[in-house]
Formats: C-alpha cells, structure tokens, sequence
C-alpha cells in the first residue's frame, strides 16, 4: 500500500511539472508573438524617425538603410522654413486644428453620449433598428462616406467653413457604439433612485450617468482628437486660412516630393507627436472600455 502510494504521489508530482514546464514554454511562445507584433507595428513610428534625422545623402542612399550613420536636425530646419516662407502663418494653422479638434471633440462626445443613454436604457420603438443602423456605420471609412458627405454639406451652404469640417465628425458611429456599451451595464436599480427622488432624465444624465462612463468618454475622446487632428477633409475647405496644420505638412512635399522628402518626414514626427503622448497617458481608460464595451451587447 505504501508502494502505491508513493508512486501515486510520484505520478502527480511529474504531471505537475510537464504542466509547469508546458506553461513556462507557452508564456515564452506567446511573448514572442506579443513582441513581434508590436516590432512589427512600431516599424513604421521608427522608419519615419530615423529618416527624419537622415542628411540627403543618406535619404538616398540605396539599399536604403534602417539607421543612421550621422544623424542631423537640418530637415526639422528645413520645414520650418518652409512653413515660415508660406503666405498664411504657421500660428494660423495650428489654431485652426486645435480650435476643430478640440470643438469637433467635445461636441461629438456630448451627442454620442445623449443618444447613447436612451437607446441603452430606455425601451422605445426603433430602438433595435436604429442601434443596427449605428453597427452597420462601423463598417464604413471616410472614404466611403465622403461623396454624399460632400452632397450634403453643399445642399446646406457651410462649404469652406469650419462648419464643413465639424458637422461629419459629430455623429461618428464608433463613439455612441462605446458609451451605449458602457452605459447599458450601469445598474437600473441607481437610475431609478434617482428618478424617484425627482430628478429629470437630463439630470439623470449629466450627473449620474456621464459621471459613471469617464472611461468610454476620455476613450472617445482620445479617438475623436486623433481622428480630427490626423484626418481633417481637404476637399470640404478652399480658403487657405482655414486649412489644418495636417494640410500645410502635406503642402510641404506637393511643389517637389523628392527634394522635400526629409523635411516631409520631420513634418511627420511633429505630427504624431500629440497623438502618442496623449494615447500613451490615458491606455489605461482605453483598455477598461475595449474591454466592457464586449461584455454585453
């Protein structure tokens, strides 16, 4: 019996230790692949740094190299030189993508949010179809949308005007999908409370509910700030002086691509910059909302 025993323990013991070590092999497996992806996904942030820093004699080198031998800062010089020779300031530019960025976000996020509270906590014909609608929106870029955008924003008199960049941006489908997501797995039972205290659905709204989804609103916002400042429509907007700091960079290069190449990938770098610190500081809010935005549908 003892025997028995003994290789009974034996027995659990190796089967112990295979799955150890199988689970130890699997961490590293899966590290591996983590780390591979994101080399993969930083390459490009990397490339476009490096031949920033690049003299021309080293952009044009062939093969082309993936590092720097003698790096320099005269292309980071160079564009704002170029910028600065333009007729319409720098200055100019820059508030006009801040000023829509800013406004385009804070509208959008106070729309998502008040249509997403009826169709995740109020029962009403269409609610189901209407929601379909939003999914169904997911599934189409910009560019898809554009021509009848484009349609519309004519028939209404606003083009080249701001108005012709914020009207598109309020309704984007991937905001309200997020905070009706968030908002439908607040407990009923806190809203109620508060209505039979006597509070209206608008003070429902703005003191309970928009307080309670802060994770899904600054990942909105996050979004919709990016989106703003990297993807602002240059076809909406004639006038120069209403143009986005993205279109001036993208002006940089129009006149000769090749001789401008460098100072068009210094433009580039200046151009991510805002993007990552303020993804990179707020990921945290990001992944929480990703993650309940699955959970119920």
């Amino acid at each position: 019996m003892k025997q028995v025993a003994k290789r009974g323990i034996l027995h659990r013991k190796g089967r112990v230790g295979m799955k150890k070590r199988r689970s130890r092999t699997g961490s590293v497996l899966l590290f591996l692949l983590i780390f591979l992806l994101a080399a993969f996904m930083a390459f490009p942030l990397y490339y476009t740094v490096i031949q920033s820093l690049k003299p021309i004699e080293e952009i044009f080198r062939f093969p082309p190299t993936l590092y720097v031998s003698r790096p320099v800062l005269d292309n980071y010089g160079e564009m704002f030189r170029i910028l600065a020779n333009m007729w319409v300031p720098l200055s100019r530019y820059l508030f006009n993508t801040l000023f829509i960025a800013v406004l385009g976000t804070g509208l959008h996020v106070l729309v998502a949010g008040m249509a997403a509270y009826p169709l995740a906590k109020h029962d009403f014909p269409g609610r189901d179809l209407i929601f379909g609608v939003i999914m169904l929106g997911l599934l189409f870029v910009n560019q898809v949308t554009f021509v009848p955008s484009f349609v519309i924003i004519s028939k209404l008199g606003i083009l080249n005007t701001y108005l012709a960049y914020l009207l598109p941006t309020i309704g984007v489908s991937l905001g309200l999908f997020l905070m009706r997501q968030f908002i439908s797995q607040l407990p009923d039972s806190m809203l109620e409370a508060a209505k039979i205290d006597g509070a209206s659905e608008h003070r429902v709204f703005f003191s309970i509910v928009f307080p309670s989804i802060k994770p899904a609103v600054i990942t909105v916002i996050i979004f919709q700030f990016i989106n703003l400042w990297n993807g602002l429509p240059s076809d909406v907007v004639y006038n120069e002086e209403l143009k986005s700091l993205t279109q001036a960079m993208s002006q940089i290069t129009a006149a000769n691509a090749y001789a401008r190449y460098g100072p068009s990938m210094a433009a580039s770098v200046i151009m991510m910059i805002p993007p990552i610190v303020i993804f990179v500081s707020l990921q945290s809010q990001v992944i929480e909302t990703m993650t309940s935005a699955g959970i119920k549908g």
